[in-house]
């Protein structure tokens, strides 16, 4: 019986060591340049026609660590960053890798700091919710990290109307890395680029605790004395600059342009980095098993409530403009889905809407093309990820007609000359399109 009893201890401690083998990991290998680190960070693009991306020969050519896009501030792209999250990290795994993803961030259309802080945690939770449906953080997942390199808040055809103070992008920022840190237990990175942190926000202490990946091209990673955050004389100076003007920064994205293939990616490019330190200093960020709340669980047709904080109709000139809100049952901003305006019968014009989102949960609805007479219809909440329930709200609006313009002068014409015949001018060679690699790092 103690032989058998014994026996059967072994063998279960060969289990035990086993597993602890599988799942403990091992030295990591620095194969980048520089002898560092070498990661990637990936998205749907490396998924040309939904091809698949060969995670062993990534793995076999020296890549350690894979940043996946997890989410986004506008529902399209938040789609389809989840659509390649979930294989995309488990096949990483499986090839020995390590983890992580990053929220790719566009702010609030508000200068009201209430309104910028509401956002920062409705945009957070999005981010909570999507690691919680993994299970929370696992063995080989670095903490997630914050992509802010965007402070338009207003669009219009020509680029940018209108940009967030830098004071409300800190703001913005450091609420949303507090939200996620508190409710993970592990604090998020923040990826950006020297001159965005320099010029687009504010230094801060509290953003100093976090860590930076840091974008900054055309500097090779290969000659170890090389830092990012250098400029041709001097350097930026942000929230993670040291007084002897290096940078604190953990991860750096040395180029846009690292040779797909090489690495079994679909495509002609990807993004590559390189971590700063050594096995010991990655695995401190590989650290903190996390399990969700089931408060953090993402809810299910969460029912919703819709309201016009605003509105006006003038005349058949003008826009119709609503401003619409929708809440959680807690009174917080719904984190995804969109509004709509929708006649009452099939009969009545919606006209041309254009949709704004100022923040999350709240929107402008502009709607133009529409004829003078009374409109009657409501305006929907629908989300179609299914996190929270549709709501609608009832509508009516009267459209005046435009003011009859006065009848301009006549005026007799006269008769054009006739031209003299010109040779028809020969064509223009077509421009060579700017090498948008040039002066990065092809490797």
């Amino acid at each position: 019986m103690k032989r058998l009893i014994l026996t059967l201890g072994i063998a279960l401690a060969l289990v035990a060591n086993l597993a602890s083998a599988t799942t403990t990991p091992g030295k990591i290998d620095a194969t980048g340049p520089g002898a560092r680190i070498h990661g990637m960070d990936i998205s749907y693009y490396q998924h040309p026609g939904n091809a698949s991306i060969n995670f062993s020969k990534m793995y076999a050519a020296g890549i350690r660590f894979v940043i996946i896009k997890g989410g986004d501030s506008i529902d399209t792209y938040d789609a389809q960053a989840v659509k390649y999250m979930i294989p995309d990290r488990k096949a990483a795994q499986a090839a020995s890798m390590y983890t992580s993803f990053y929220y790719f961030a566009y702010l609030p259309n508000s200068t009201v700091q209430s309104t910028i802080v509401s956002d920062a945690k409705a945009q957070a939770q999005k981010i909570i919710w999507r690691i919680a449906s993994l299970g929370g953080y696992g063995g080989r997942d670095l903490p997630v990290a914050l992509d802010l390199e965007n402070n338009c808040v207003q669009f219009n055809s020509s680029g940018c109307a209108h940009y967030a103070s830098a004071a409300n992008v800190t703001l913005w920022a450091q609420t949303w890395l507090a939200a996620v840190a508190s409710a993970t237990g592990r604090k998020p990175f923040v990826y950006s680029y020297p001159q965005f942190l320099e010029n687009a926000m504010v230094r801060s202490a509290a953003l100093r605790q976090y860590p930076l990946w840091l974008a900054h091209y055309s500097v090779d990673p290969a000659v170890t004395t090389n830092q990012p955050n250098a400029k041709s004389v001097g350097c930026y100076a942000d929230s993670w600059t040291n007084n002897d003007c290096s940078a604190q920064w953990q991860i750096w994205q040395y180029t846009s342009c690292g040779i797909a293939g090489k690495y079994g990616v679909p495509g002609t490019r990807v993004d590559l980095n390189v971590f700063n330190g050594d096995n010991n200093a990655f695995m401190k960020l590989v650290r903190g098993l996390w399990q969700p709340d089931s408060s953090q669980m993402l809810p299910i047709n969460e029912p919703t409530a819709i309201s016009i904080t605003a509105q006006s109709a003038q005349t058949s000139n003008d826009p119709v403009l609503f401003y619409i809100s929708v809440v959680r049952p807690n009174l917080t901003p719904v984190v995804t889905g969109t509004v709509a305006y929708v006649p009452a019968s099939t009969m009545m014009s919606a006209g041309k809407q254009s949709i704004t989102r100022n923040s999350s949960g709240s929107w402008l609805v502009s709607i133009t093309n529409l004829r003078a007479g009374t409109y009657v219809g409501t305006i929907n909440f629908t989300d179609p990820t299914n996190t929270e329930a549709p709501a609608q709200v009832p509508v009516v609006f009267t459209v005046a007609p435009a003011p009859t313009p006065s009848p301009s002068p006549i005026t007799t014409p006269t008769k054009p000359s006739t031209p003299s015949a010109t040779p028809a001018p020969s064509p223009k060679p077509k421009p060579t399109p700017p090498d948008s690699c040039a002066g990065q790092i092809r490797n």
